[in-house]
């Protein structure tokens, strides 16, 4: 596989070198630009930069969250040490820094269905421990999951279809996006687009 050289068009006096450069920099631009409009904050973003909020109930300890947790162009430090702790492994009481990106997505999908209703968190961050033992026990569970990472939730709206909603995160193709229509949740990730 031949490499683009990474010269100035102008400085470079090849005409083959040129379009080698400037054929990698419109790649580079194109994919760049798709990466952005794909991205969960760039959907957020679309909204005029409105503050994002998020209503979040935790089904196995009965906390819940219902704030901003982005505003005036940032992310409100307290508002995400509180999520990183809902979001915790409540087997092994241990919390990891979530990753943002991923209450964007739960924040446009609440956004795109016009939800109101808190969303049911049934599965956040899970320890390494807790994920390998869930992997003995169900093929559904990824060993290598981004659970594990602060990427991932399982999540219900009560009142709300599971694949309405799975359908609906699968169109924005800003994630990964599971069904599991039997247990009534959807998993989402700020992940590589994906579905099953």
């Amino acid at each position: 596989m031949r490499r683009a050289r990474l010269v100035c068009p102008c400085c470079d006096g090849a005409t083959s070198g040129r379009r080698e450069v400037i054929r990698a920099a419109l790649g580079l631009a194109a994919g760049g630009l798709a990466c952005l409009a794909a991205s969960p904050a760039a959907l957020a973003q679309a909204n005029g930069g409105a503050a994002r909020r998020l209503f979040i109930q935790r089904v196995q300890t009965g906390e819940s969250f219902n704030g901003t947790y982005w505003n005036e162009g940032r992310y409100d430090r307290e508002a995400l040490r509180q999520l990183d702790w809902l979001f915790r492994d409540p087997s092994m009481e241990e919390a990891t820094p979530m990753d943002p990106r991923l209450f964007d997505l739960l924040h446009s999908v609440a956004q795109r269905l016009d939800a109101s209703e808190s969303f049911q968190v049934i599965s956040g961050y899970r320890a390494p421990e807790t994920n390998a033992a869930r992997a003995q026990t169900s093929r559904r569970v990824s060993r290598v999951s981004l659970h594990m990472s602060g990427m991932a939730a399982d999540v219900r709206l009560p009142g709300r279809d599971s694949m309405g909603m799975a359908r609906l995160a699968a169109e924005m193709q800003i994630g990964g996006v599971g069904l599991y229509r039997r247990d009534g949740f959807v998993h989402l990730d700020c992940g590589p687009a994906r579905r099953w």
